[in-house]
């Protein structure tokens, strides 16, 4: 019987603790840490982005691990591909951004793939969806799917997408993008 009335006893604290831990959310930003904010906050501003659409995208592309280049050649922790942060550099003017200097420094490639991100916002009237497909499979492949109607630029029916990896893409940074609005409420 003392045995019993023991594991009841360990039952209602562990409950007690799961109940309190899931009405805390600090403790989940130890799963969805959020690494470069005041380089992401600064060039979210100046693009007038969400920031937590950027934090996301790196999170998907890179985890915020520095020094990313993938087998394709995207660099940094945006993973830009170098034709695309080059063009992003010409139209920008931007005099201080090299395509040496996206792989290594992370300010300058969050600058760039922000001001990349901004452009495709334009491109897709704000489609937030449209635009994490366009990051991932460019911004031609999205408009063939949308103008063919393969696909309609939403998130639930992003099960249309025509290819795998975008379909995917989309689908984790919507995911870490719900989830750190709901844990961080502001940025």
């Amino acid at each position: 019987m003392k045995w019993l009335r023991k594991k009841r006893v360990l039952l209602l604290l562990f409950l007690g603790f799961t109940v309190l831990v899931f009405f805390n959310s600090g403790w989940l930003t130890l799963f969805y840490p959020i690494h470069y904010k005041d380089e992401i906050r600064t060039y979210a501003k100046e693009n007038q982005i969400d920031p937590f659409m950027i934090a996301a995208i790196i999170r998907v592309e890179t985890n915020y691990k520095a020094n990313q280049e993938s087998h394709k050649g995207a660099l940094g922790v945006m993973q830009i591909m170098p034709d695309t942060a080059q063009w992003v550099i010409d139209k920008a003017k931007f005099e201080d951004v090299s395509l040496e200097s996206l792989k290594e420094e992370p300010d300058k490639n969050i600058q760039i793939g922000s001001r990349y991100l901004k452009f495709l916002y334009d491109q897709f009237n704000g489609n937030q969806i449209a635009v994490i497909a366009a990051y991932n499979a460019g911004p031609t492949k999205v408009k063939s799917w949308l103008k063919s109607g393969k696909w309609d630029g939403r998130l639930e029916t992003s099960k249309d997408i025509p290819f795998g990896e975008t379909r995917h893409y989309v689908q984790r940074v919507a995911h870490y993008y719900e989830q750190y609005v709901s844990i961080y409420k502001n940025f």
